[in-house]
């Protein structure tokens, strides 16, 4: 995999084995709504498939290739890829609020939802995914995408572009662990805030920020820092370390532990033995989430 950032991919040493990540910048002309290009490749033949799980973004996803192709919504659980025998995928991130220069869905209408290319953009969108299965290298399939993303993008209302900014800030300040923290620091009234995130992310706030929060944990904990659970969880913005737990396993269906030593595992190591407090083996007795596509 690419030595760039793994946050979102849950256990990135263990996909390291399985498959190889790469990424790429969009056009200038493009850059305001794509993010990036992620390209993902395997080749399992002869050994066993491969479940890479990912907590994903709260954007849009356009994704052709050998594996579930189709644009998908942000997702409120984490997304399980069953990788199996040769394959390969190229997908567009969009940035969050973006999608709306290309398809009239509301944001919220596409939340933990796939759809075809051609239900979206009709015969469009089949003749791209035609034009991407027919070249051989990565460079020449995201030509295809940039020169569709070209020919269909238009005009989008401001907060649609001004909503990526918000969500920026939230990934970026740990101190913002409220939605009310973010309004203040976007310069919003709440409401109009969760208005903004109805309408352009599909998802609130509170969700968008507790997201980045586990992400940035489970980045620490898969890269084999030492952690003091209390500290962390403040850090991140938590009253306590109970409920810092209890939101990291409704989003990863494990406890920080087990997520450590999930990990550890893949390196062929053990891991560290964190500091907890007493309140560590109560909390971690709360059920997990159901472990779904997304």
């Amino acid at each position: 995999m690419s030595s760039l950032g793994t946050n979102g991919i849950l256990n990135p040493q263990g996909g390291a084995a399985n498959f190889a990540l790469s990424r790429v910048a969009p056009a200038e002309d493009l850059a305001q709504l794509v993010e990036r290009y992620w390209l993902v490749r395997w080749d399992l033949r002869g050994r066993p498939g491969y479940a890479q799980e990912t907590l994903s973004y709260p954007c849009v996803n356009l994704v052709i290739g050998t594996h579930r192709p189709g644009v998908f919504g942000p997702v409120t659980r984490r997304f399980t890829a069953e990788l199996a025998g040769l394959g390969w995928v190229v997908g567009a991130k969009f940035r969050p609020g973006a999608f709306a220069a290309f398809s009239d869905a509301p944001a919220i209408a596409l939340v933990d939802q796939s759809r075809q290319l051609g239900e979206l953009f009709g015969p469009a969108g089949y003749a791209l995914t035609r034009a991407v299965h027919d070249e051989l290298d990565d460079p020449a399939r995201i030509a295809h995408v940039e020169a569709f993303l070209r020919a269909h993008r238009r005009p989008i209302a401001r907060d649609a572009i001004e909503v990526a900014r918000v969500v920026g800030l939230a990934e970026a300040e740990p101190a913002i662990a409220r939605a009310a923290d973010l309004a203040d620091r976007a310069g919003l009234p709440l409401r109009a805030l969760e208005r903004l995130f109805r309408r352009h992310v599909g998802l609130p706030p509170k969700t968008v920020i507790r997201r980045f929060r586990v992400q940035e944990a489970a980045a620490r904990v898969a890269a084999g820092a030492a952690i003091t659970w209390t500290e962390l969880a403040h850090e991140l913005g938590y009253c306590d370390q109970a409920h810092f737990i209890r939101e990291f396993k409704a989003q990863l269906g494990r406890t920080p532990t087990q997520y450590a030593a999930w990990c550890a595992a893949s390196q062929g190591g053990v891991a560290s033995a964190p500091t907890s407090t007493p309140s560590f083996a109560a909390s971690a007795r709360v059920a997990a989430a159901d472990p779904q596509r997304t």
